[in-house]
């Protein structure tokens, strides 16, 4: 648009002019002694214009030759950075692929080749994912120092460099370094998310629940967090300070629990054993119903159901109008026939117990059920049962049907160790004999099969001692010390003996 005006505006001075031109006829008469120069107007005029234009035109080379060098530096770093670009786009694209080896090499290289601060950074920092992710960390450091350096003064660039090594830490389980460098980010932005979210990693891997709890607060109040995850995070670690919480300190960290939050399982059994610890249990039984009347879990039921005789009726009472709603809890019904036990209501207590014993079975029904049992009177029930309730703590348990041989003492190297020389000797003089291993107590010796079919010549005994018996079947398994409870005397040592 801007060309049609102008072409516009100097059509407009060209017809003025050839206008005036055209009515004032006249001369132009130059004078330089001792030439005189004599035109017309019209030519007077043209000759002007064409000499302005072929010195705006000199003026205008003389400029460009002028800055030659500068316009070749321009075109030397436009071709760097487009190498730089290049070289960074296929870095990022094969670390992104996976393939960290090739990503790793052209990063490299980029960071050894361009003159830019923000590439030079970027690079290495990238080249140090790609040696993190391949497992050489002598390297990622070398390449993050360098990084280091490259950034200089540049607080942004310093930041960054920061946060890629604390993340790399992170993933290393080095923790209290990472923090080392995330505080001073965090003291400085509580907005930097990504520091926060980091900072979060670093105190749960050492245990911090206390900082875990502000800041999962702090990024879900941001919208940085899952939800779902957030509310792990703040079960998890108000229940570890729940643990150890004093009485003086429960209303504030109770108090600051939503609603929610407290019914969690995880959170209720934690505020339970506080306040029986405190010596509350009235206090205790409330938290554990509040969370029951959500939902029935395992967990709860077990610990409501571990009171003294005082508190198991009143509690019978609300775990009846629980079984209303689920009839076929097992769980339920395993915490209904605890707390018949502890008020000493045995006949109910059984029934209960073995309601849930039809619907599941295992360690802790057929504890209680051999508890009952045995209160009762009833010996061989209750062995049966903690029996079945030993076999399901560990089903994998090898059952013993029949007691092991006794260890046979003279097998022992000490015993046989100047039999052994005088074999030795004996052997030296024929190689023909076999190979004469002396027997351990804790092992097994199994004869070598001979090479040919010939049987292997006997040694004759020494007149000294008796020949010891060769080794049968019965003999493979030796122990250090007799069994006890078992008889000797019924013992293939003691037959031999005999």
């Amino acid at each position: 648009m801007r060309s049609w005006i102008w072409t516009l505006i100097l059509l407009a001075v060209a017809v003025a002019l050839a206008l005036t031109v055209n009515e004032h006829s006249g001369n132009v008469i130059i004078l330089a002694q001792p030439w005189r120069v004599e035109l017309s107007l019209p030519l007077a005029i043209v000759l002007g214009i064409l000499a302005f234009l072929v010195f705006h035109w000199l003026l205008r080379l003389l400029h460009w030759m002028s800055n030659s060098p500068g316009r070749f530096r321009n075109w030397r770093g436009r071709r760097a950075q487009r190498r730089d670009i290049e070289l960074l786009e296929r870095g990022w694209i094969n670390e992104l692929e996976g393939r960290y080896v090739q990503a790793e090499k052209e990063l490299s290289k980029l960071l050894s080749r361009t003159r830019s601060t923000d590439r030079k950074v970027l690079a290495g920092l990238s080249a140090a994912r790609a040696l993190h992710l391949l497992g050489e960390y002598s390297r990622r450091d070398q390449t993050l120092q360098l990084a280091q350096e490259s950034a200089g003064e540049d607080g942004r660039l310093r930041q960054a460099v920061d946060v890629v090594t604390a993340e790399m830490y992170l993933d290393q389980n080095r923790a209290e370094e990472a923090l080392e460098l995330l505080e001073p980010l965090q003291e400085t932005s509580t907005r930097f998310l990504h520091a926060n979210r980091l900072c979060l990693r670093a105190h749960r891997q050492l245990g911090h629940h206390r900082q875990v709890y502000q800041l999962t607060r702090l990024l879900l109040r941001r919208s940085a967090i899952d939800e779902t995850q957030a509310k792990a995070f703040i079960a998890e670690s108000a229940a570890h300070q729940l643990d150890v919480v004093e009485a003086k300190d429960w209303s504030g960290l109770w108090g600051d629990l939503q609603a929610d939050e407290r019914l969690s399982p995880e959170v209720a059994l934690a505020g339970a054993r506080a306040q029986l610890r405190f010596g509350r249990p009235a206090e205790s039984a409330r938290i554990l119903e509040a969370a029951l009347n959500r939902g029935l879990d395992d967990r709860l039921l077990r610990a409501y159901a571990q009171c003294d005789a005082n508190q198991a009726r009143q509690r019978l009472g609300h775990a009846e109008l629980w079984l209303k709603s689920n009839p076929d809890h097992p769980g339920l019904l395993a915490a209904l026939g605890q707390l018949c036990l502890a008020a000493q209501l045995w006949g109910q207590g059984a029934h209960y117990l073995e309601r849930s014993l039809d619907l599941r079975a295992d360690i802790h029904i057929h504890a209680l059920l051999g508890n009952l049992h045995d209160a009762l009177g009833h010996p061989e029930q209750a062995l049966s049962h903690w029996r079945k309730a030993c076999e399901a703590a560990d089903s994998e348990l090898p059952l013993i049907q029949r007691p092991l041989p006794a260890a046979d003492t003279r097998g022992d190297p000490d015993f046989m160790r100047h039999e052994t020389e005088s074999f030795d000797v004996l052997r030296a003089e024929d190689d023909r004999l076999p190979v004469q291993v002396p027997e351990a107590a804790s092992g097994v010796y199994l004869p070598d099969t001979p090479e040919d079919n010939h049987p292997a010549p006997q040694v004759k005994a020494d007149k000294a001692r008796p020949a010891r018996p060769v080794p049968g079947p019965e003999d493979d398994y030796f122990d250090t010390a007799p069994i006890p409870g078992v008889d000797m005397s019924l013992t293939s040592d003691h037959s031999r003996s005999k």
